[in-house]
């Protein structure tokens, strides 16, 4: 079962994860509030939100924009652990011999877009996902690594090799080449957002700053990357796992998408919800999702977007002059 809520750290761990970011110089002994303004400035301008890309309107007039969204990590999360425990690979497996399946079809029975983020070994594992996942011709498909890697644990050059080589594996399965990025963890490392902009992203959506679109800083500077970002209540993974001490009833979860999306709709925005189909997939669970997408489609005057489309939309808008003036 992936547990991403691992990645939230504390102040305790806040040394170590510096560290991983290749930022320590002179002051790398020293504790955080020793620390001065100049070097905590240094730490957190790596990476930045710069400015909003809310339109000013969303398409066809629509209220909010609803972005529904699949990591479909399976097997690879296991694997990625070097270990390979018959009982969590099976686990895995349910995502793509059972899962998906159920999730597609609550998508068909509305004509739902959505985005998939793929770790290119769990296609390899299961490359039936692939034909149906594409039938509709309605759905993304997005870079999440090669193994489920922990991207900001390993050397730059290493995290460069396999992202380059995920994206040449998903271009030659897809026929087209990706141009979102989900960090396998949500997280970046000192070198994640050069290599994003070497590959030549359009997109990320792995990081928490902003309920809207916006515009990636790296050190200050403006990158013309826009970050759709992602948030850890509007993960299924973390609410709904047994194994964690942050589990939650199905319905209670419910309730909390519900609630986020009626606020995003009162504030014209956008409602990006980040789900596995091996954990939403479940009997329990896919009525989550499908009640919650008939709590939406009441609601009326929203759209239903791949990130594609919503990146498009957002620069378009941003070329033209029409976003939404910041509060």
């Amino acid at each position: 079962m992936i547990s991403k809520v691992g990645a939230l750290i504390g102040l305790g761990s806040l040394l170590g994860f510096a560290a991983g970011y290749g930022l320590l110089s002179a002051q790398e002994n020293l504790p955080p509030w020793q620390w001065s303004e100049a070097y905590i400035r240094d730490v957190v301008d790596n990476v930045r939100a710069g400015r909003s890309l809310q339109p000013a309107s969303w398409p066809g007039d629509a209220r909010v924009a609803v972005l529904l969204s699949f990591d479909v990590d399976n097997e690879s999360v296991t694997l990625r652990n070097g270990e390979a425990p018959v009982g969590p690979l099976s686990q895995g497996e349910y995502g793509a011999r059972v899962a998906l399946g159920r999730v597609l079809d609550a998508l068909a029975e509305h004509d739902i877009p959505a985005s998939f983020f793929i770790p290119s070994v769990s296609l390899m594992l299961n490359p039936q996902m692939l034909d149906a996942i594409q039938v509709s011709g309605r759905h993304e498909i997005g870079i999440h690594g090669w193994i489920h890697e922990r991207n900001n644990q390993i050397p730059a050059a290493e995290e460069r090799r396999l992202l380059l080589k995920a994206v040449d594996y998903l271009e030659e399965m897809t026929g087209s080449r990706p141009v979102g990025y989900r960090a396998p963890s949500w997280n970046f490392s000192e070198s994640t957002l050069d290599i994003l902009r070497e590959i030549g992203f359009l997109y990320d959506s792995s990081l928490m700053a902003d309920d809207r679109p916006y515009e990636l800083m790296a050190n200050g500077e403006a990158t013309g990357i826009v970050e759709l970002p992602v948030e850890w209540i509007l993960d299924d993974a973390p609410l709904f796992n047994p194994s964690g001490n942050s589990y939650s009833p199905p319905r209670e979860v419910l309730q909390v998408y519900k609630d986020e999306f009626d606020v995003a709709y009162e504030e014209g925005t956008m409602f990006l919800l980040t789900m596995h189909p091996h954990v939403i997939g479940h009997r329990s669970r896919i009525l989550v999702l499908k009640e919650l997408i008939d709590h939406i489609r009441q609601k009326g005057n929203v759209w239903f977007a791949t990130h594609r489309d919503a990146v498009d939309y957002v620069k378009l808008m941003s070329e033209q002059g029409k976003l939404r003036s910041q509060r």
